[in-house]
């Protein structure tokens, strides 16, 4: 299946209620508004295709560049691969939600994510924690250092209520995420989450959203879903 057949396909899929969603979360023109779910008979179809996933992130079609995500073959990307979507990624839902679960199932995450939050620039380092929250939720607790991720809380902590808007929530799910999916550090990352409190992050045209990973932490206690790893990254 080429380009050409795939855009076709996802134009058809699309819808104006969710167009609009997607728009009002920061999505530019071109955009199809198709969900995500839909997507799946497609991907099931060509499953992974490292050029055509190229080819359609390249768009600059928001669907195309989340499809693009999809069928992707992380492993095959190199650090300047990623470097170049995250060039792409123009708003949070491309940079968390295409590129760092992309990344999370390579090889060369951790190396990558490192730099993406130390780079100081807010999609950057939006997208790089997030990194660590999907991997996280997946990777089993032996390929993480505790002493890294203890000195990522405190950086966290420090730094949180400063940080660029969009990184200010991808660090606040870096805490609950650890609390929840990584047992030796849980107690750590509550006492951390207590420290920083509620957390303001401000949103173009919209109204602040209060973040407060001690409170979400505490709901996951009260389901006793400590320890919760998921299956897969990616849909």
């Amino acid at each position: 299946m080429d380009a050409g057949t795939v855009m076709r396909e996802l134009e058809a899929l699309g819808k104006e209620r969710i167009k609009k969603m997607y728009i009002s979360n920061g999505a530019k023109e071109p955009v199809f508004g198709v969900a995500t779910g839909a997507m799946k008979p497609l991907a099931k179809k060509i499953k992974v295709n490292q050029e055509l996933a190229e080819q359609l992130y390249a768009t600059g079609n928001y669907d195309a560049m989340y499809f693009a995500g999809i069928i992707a073959d992380p492993k095959a990307m190199t650090e300047a691969d990623f470097d170049r979507w995250m060039d792409g990624a123009y708003f949070y839902m491309l940079s968390d939600n295409v590129v760092s679960v992309t990344l999370a199932e390579a090889d060369i995450a951790q190396e990558v994510a490192d730099k993406w939050i130390a780079s100081g620039e807010e999609l950057r380092m939006s997208a790089g924690w997030s990194c660590y929250c999907w991997l996280l939720g997946n990777r089993k607790d032996e390929e993480f250092s505790t002493e890294k991720l203890e000195g990522m809380l405190e950086t966290v902590k420090e730094t949180i209520h400063d940080a660029p808007e969009r990184a200010k929530s991808a660090m606040n799910n870096f805490v609950y995420t650890v609390a929840v999916s990584y047992v030796a550090l849980h107690e750590k990352a509550v006492e951390i989450a207590e420290e920083m409190g509620p957390v303001e992050m401000k949103r173009d045209g919209k109204k602040p959203s209060i973040l407060n990973a001690f409170e979400e932490i505490q709901k996951q206690v009260d389901r006793g879903r400590i320890g919760f790893k998921r299956k897969y990254v990616r849909c």
